[in-house]
């Protein structure tokens, strides 16, 4: 974010009175002395040589006094601080990125049952979208695309292109579209891992599907955020923010004041489900530097590869440690290993727990995908497991495929 500000500010004055009185005062003292010697003792500068020498020193005092007070004078003028003024800011990012935003519309295939009739028709999902570059490679979220038989973009100006999707990543709620057509923007990816909390950062995207462009104003609440998803993955690093995101604003980007895209709108917390509190500017987008990680790879791939260790398996958290008298709080119990998978053939068993893959330890800020997705498929990897009450590490190749039976 730019921090410079343009503003035009007059300097405090409470000074210069103060020095104006203090001259004054001096200059009243010499002069009464001056007086004092011309009028009652005018003989003294003929008797008394040194009196002529301290009247004079006198009055150069009163003559350097002169110039500073006639200083300052001159300088309580109008002092220019140059400094960009926010909503001018506000206003310049809105017209640079604004353009790149589009509106995602996908049509999915639903199917609804009443009693025993059984209807088929297309439902709609509605989000937002940034276009990334001149091809028309555009950035959204998972969420807004999972299951669309059918894609399409609207630009700021009412155009609508048809979009294909090119690929996601379910665990980090991201997808890569691609729309024909001319682009009339591009927007930046800036470095979110320069973002600091109070930041000032605009969210633009369509709420509801209907409000095209809509632009909102916050700041970086915090950032480093950690937010588990439907699959179980817990999303890591996510920026929080209290600029007001709504259904519809998925997909669309937060941006800062020197117009990058520092994160992908992504989700909303309205309260917790144990309780009835309800909550409002708690809003999360996915970092940009997590953003063009995969966005790199599906534009240069045409996917994104995530290792693959072929178990089955179950959280283990402190509740369930109590229950089951595990030895650890954290960790992964394996239910099952699948036959001719990377884990079974890396020697992990039914029944064992993980507690570190590499060098990240599982623990309730780093949950199992998080450790293990901070490899590469074909890498061999020392994963921990804990087995009949001891720990040892076993070398594991990742294989690079998703299978139906988990990860």
């Amino acid at each position: 974010m730019n921090d410079n500000y343009s503003y035009s500010q007059k300097p405090p004055k409470r000074n210069i009175p103060w020095l104006l009185l203090l001259g004054l005062v001096i200059m009243g003292s010499v002069l009464g002395t001056l007086l004092y010697t011309n009028f009652f003792q005018t003989d003294i500068e003929g008797k008394d040589p040194a009196a002529r020498q301290e009247i004079a020193g006198l009055q150069s005092t009163i003559t350097a006094l002169t110039g500073e007070i006639d200083k300052l004078k001159t300088n309580t003028g109008t002092v220019n601080i140059t400094y960009s003024n926010v909503e001018s800011e506000i206003t310049k990012v809105v017209d640079t990125v604004g353009p790149a935003v589009v509106t995602v519309t996908a049509n999915i295939p639903t199917t609804s049952t009443y009693f025993w009739f059984q209807t088929n028709y297309n439902s709609t999902s509605m989000g937002s979208g940034v276009i990334i570059s001149e091809e028309g490679y555009i950035l959204t979220n998972n969420h807004v695309v999972d299951g669309a038989t059918e894609l399409s973009v609207e630009l700021a100006d009412g155009t609508i292109y048809p979009a294909k999707l090119i690929s996601t990543d379910e665990f980090t709620d991201l997808a890569v579209l691609k729309a024909e057509g001319t682009m009339p923007a591009v927007a930046k990816l800036g470095e979110s891992n320069n973002l600091k909390s109070g930041e000032t950062v605009v969210a633009i995207g369509s709420p509801l599907g209907n409000f095209k462009n809509t632009v909102t104003v916050g700041v970086v609440s915090a950032t480093g955020r950690f937010l588990q998803n439907d699959q179980g993955y817990q999303m890591e690093n996510l920026i929080q923010t209290d600029a007001a995101i709504n259904q519809g604003n998925s997909g669309g980007p937060l941006v800062n004041l020197a117009g990058e895209v520092v994160g992908i709108n992504v989700m909303i917390v309205r309260g917790s489900s144990t309780t009835s509190t309800y909550a409002e500017g708690l809003g999360f987008a996915i970092p940009s530097d997590t953003a063009r990680l995969i966005a790199d790879q599906i534009i240069a791939n045409g996917s994104f590869s995530r290792p693959y260790l072929g178990i089955q398996w179950a959280d283990i958290t402190p509740r369930m440690a109590r229950n089951y008298g595990f030895p650890v709080d954290y960790g992964v119990y394996v239910l099952d290993v699948v036959n001719g998978g990377p884990a079974k053939n890396g020697g992990i068993r039914q029944n064992d727990i993980i507690v570190k893959i590499g060098d990240y330890e599982i623990t309730d800020e780093s949950a199992f995908y998080n450790c293990l997705f901070k490899y590469s498929p074909g890498e061999t990897v020392a994963i921990t497991v804990i087995r009949n009450g001891k720990e040892q590490a076993l070398d594991v190749l990742l294989g690079g495929e998703t299978a139906a039976a988990g990860l």
